[in-house]
């Protein structure tokens, strides 16, 4: 009876010990908060759990849910990674505490400067171009410059803009604001508001599909938007036409927003948080990431999308996405100024 107890305590140890080493051997899963569309992300997600083993749990909602969400759970937040679109909501997550301060070379160096946060709490994970579309046949590409330039009289009743509640508009004029300064913003926000031909859209795929209608003879959309109506209907390149903004000495370059991450100040698994910041800014992985998005790859050694690569090369603005950010409430005020609904 003896033997017999002492067999099954040793037994009852042993696999005791293997559990504890099977636990040990396992990684620790990331939980990601991501505003990004499900669909995109998740296969690019799954790639990281078939490479590393790592289990991504992943919750997705708007940009600004989830930035108060996290918020609200403060210390006892899950969320390892707060992945979201357009740099006014970065800005935001990290000036409210909710990211933490990270030291990783490989994020430098994948992620050019003027894309990523100087107090290093988060990085660009793509990029967003707002520029220029034209109606082909009623507009000239010599008669296309710059943002400012749509202010002119001589567009007046030719425009079409997105609506100034959507943070790529207010993106747009925060940039604007930091280049010019606020009262020069203003006034070529007026000028734009003065030269509508039509109500503002809701969305860039409604605008640009109205530059096709007739409605309108120029407006101001991401190219992502383009990218998608491309792929469905390639004649489309013939009726409505791409033009890059503010390409002359002088004039900035193109407004480009973001996607981005950062790993979160509760992370209970930041360093993991951070090897998968870092593997999607990889340029492997950044086809993944941006390919069938019709985004452009953050990491300049990465290839983009062919029907990006079609729209050929262009200057971007060279402001930092976070000074652009931090300008964000500043725009809406403006915005709401000039009746820009």
């Amino acid at each position: 009876m003896k033997n017999w107890k002492t067999t099954l305590a040793v037994g009852a140890v042993a696999l005791a010990a293997a559990g504890q080493a099977l636990a040990q051997a396992a990684p620790q899963p990331v939980t990601v908060y991501s505003s990004r569309i499900e669909q995109l992300l998740k296969p690019t997600l799954d790639r990281y759990t078939q490479e590393t083993g790592v289990r991504i749990n992943l919750l997705t909602d708007r940009g600004g849910s989830l930035t108060e969400r996290l918020a609200a759970e403060g210390a006892s937040s899950p969320a390892d990674v707060l992945i979201t679109v357009d740099m006014g909501n970065l800005w935001n997550a990290a000036e409210r505490g909710l990211l933490r301060k990270l030291q990783s070379p490989t994020l430098d160096a994948n992620v050019p400067a003027s894309f990523r946060d100087p107090g290093s709490r988060w990085w660009g994970l793509s990029q967003r171009e707002r520029t220029i579309f034209y109606a082909a046949g009623k507009v000239q590409p010599a008669q296309l410059s710059t943002y400012e330039d749509l202010a002119l009289p001589k567009w007046k009743g030719k425009l079409c803009l997105r609506t100034g509640k959507q943070t790529y508009t207010q993106s747009l004029v925060a940039m604007m604001i930091a280049k010019h300064g606020e009262a020069r913003a203003e006034e070529i926000a007026r000028g734009w508001v003065a030269n509508l031909a039509t109500d503002v859209f809701t969305n860039d795929n409604s605008l640009l599909k109205a530059i096709e209608a007739g409605q309108c003879e120029v407006g101001i959309a991401n190219t992502y938007y383009y990218g998608r109506i491309l792929a469905r209907e390639p004649e489309f390149n013939a009726k409505v036409k791409l033009f890059w903004a503010n390409q002359g000495a002088g004039e900035g370059g193109a407004h480009v927003n973001l996607s981005g991450g950062g790993v979160t100040t509760h992370a209970r698994n930041p360093e993991g948080g951070r090897k998968l910041l870092e593997w999607l800014s990889s340029q492997g992985v950044q086809r993944d990431y941006t390919h069938g998005t019709f985004e452009s790859p953050i990491n300049p050694k990465a290839e983009a999308d062919p029907i990006v690569q079609a729209w050929g090369t262009f200057k971007a603005s060279p402001l930092n996405a976070a000074d652009i950010g931090s300008r964000q409430a500043a725009a809406i005020r403006l915005l709401d100024r000039v009746g820009y609904r």
